[in-house]
């Protein structure tokens, strides 16, 4: 007698319906069920550059930490100093394992000294609980995964805020990684200055029942504002993070990758703990340190590519007749007409203007070292 093993449904974002509904097409991501696109990935992707798009990032982890040393856990695994944050701000950090490799990339937001939330990448939501449980220890704190319970959007673009403005004076005002809690006509959420698209906007966490009422007073349908916030899809979410020259997890960082060398030293406080006994190191910091000292192996740079062709993930970079390197993304950039790629190369290789070469397979691409973010509007 045989058996055949039934893969699990997909996971249902509260905008599922949204996206149906508005033609999108629908990919398995991370084991949820989500937009790849709804038109055209490179419409979509100008959409969000000179207008404003609205994504949905629902299957991105959502983790609640409070009590009396919830502080203290997250400055144990995370790579930024959680101690002295306020309420309102959010941080960027990384979480790592002992060697230094990166588990993932996060945003801590702080409600309190003793509350907080973490965003996380959803492919790595179910390992992070799992390491976080084995590391809790006997520190008091509670830790709900709120990801099912809730939704999370993203809306993007240089008309984005002026949309936000009909409903809020508050929230134009936040500056960059600043949040509030807010009531809009009768929806709940927590409203926070950041994105991951080089353009400047909003993102919003609020409980399932509400989304679909949020999404209605942002997304207009008639009169003046109508198209100026359209719904986009995980492709122009790639290629618009590619050009802001922002890590994706699987691609630029991974466990058998150092922050250091992904050129994330921003997300770290190297020495942690050192002058203030309320604070502890974090874990990987050991690691971290002897990188540093003894110097990285390898660095990432963003590369300009000739020709029209994208370079992917896991084409080698060569110098001459030598291979030197790899790349981690790549596209065709749609807002610079020209192919991009970001790569790992020896860091003697990384003076901005080197002259690279990319093996595309049947031909190789002549490339040049540039500075990142390929392209920002964000000064």
């Amino acid at each position: 007698m045989s058996t055949t093993a039934t893969a699990a449904p997909l996971k249902q974002t509260a905008f599922h319906s949204f996206h149906l509904d508005h033609g999108a097409q629908m990919v398995e991501y991370a084991g949820w069920s989500m937009p790849i696109r709804y038109n055209s990935i490179i419409e979509e992707h100008k959409q969000c550059r000179t207008s404003g798009g609205f994504f949905d990032v629902s299957h991105m982890g959502r983790i609640r930490f409070s009590g009396r040393h919830a502080r203290r856990f997250l400055d144990r695994v995370c790579t930024r100093q959680i101690f002295g944050m306020t309420k309102g701000m959010c941080r960027y950090s990384l979480v790592l394992n002992e060697q230094g490799g990166c588990r993932d990339d996060i945003l801590v937001y702080c409600f309190d000294e003793d509350e907080f939330l973490m965003v996380c990448n959803a492919a790595n939501r179910a390992k992070l609980l799992q390491h976080f449980a084995e590391q809790k220890g006997d520190l008091v704190f509670k830790m709900d995964d709120e990801t099912e319970s809730t939704a999370m959007a993203a809306f993007q673009g240089p008309k984005v805020m002026d949309i936000v403005a009909t409903m809020s004076r508050e929230i134009p005002t936040l500056k960059r990684y600043r949040f509030a809690e807010k009531n809009l006509m009768i929806v709940k959420m927590i409203v926070s200055r950041t994105g991951y698209t080089g353009e400047d906007g909003v993102e919003i966490i609020l409980g399932k029942t509400m989304a679909k009422i949020a999404i209605s007073m942002l997304l207009k349908e008639k009169g003046d504002q109508a198209n100026v916030i359209k719904p986009i899809g995980l492709g122009a979410r790639d290629s618009l993070r590619m050009e802001a020259g922002m890590p994706l997890y699987g691609h630029e960082i991974d466990e058998q990758t150092d922050p250091l060398s992904a050129g994330l030293a921003f997300g770290i406080k190297l020495d942690k703990g050192a002058d203030d006994e309320r604070i502890g190191g974090f874990i990987g910091q050991a690691a971290l340190q002897k990188i540093a000292k003894e110097g990285l192996t390898k660095t990432l740079v963003g590369l300009h590519v000739d020709g029209r062709r994208s370079p992917r993930q896991g084409m080698k970079v060569w110098k001459g007749d030598k291979e030197i390197g790899v790349v981690t993304s790549g596209c065709l950039a749609p807002s610079l007409d020209h192919p991009i790629a970001m790569a790992y190369v020896p860091p003697a290789m990384s003076e901005l203007g080197n002259e690279v070469q990319i093996d595309l397979g049947s031909t190789k691409a002549a490339a040049k070292v540039v500075k990142m973010p390929f392209y920002s509007a964000i000064r």
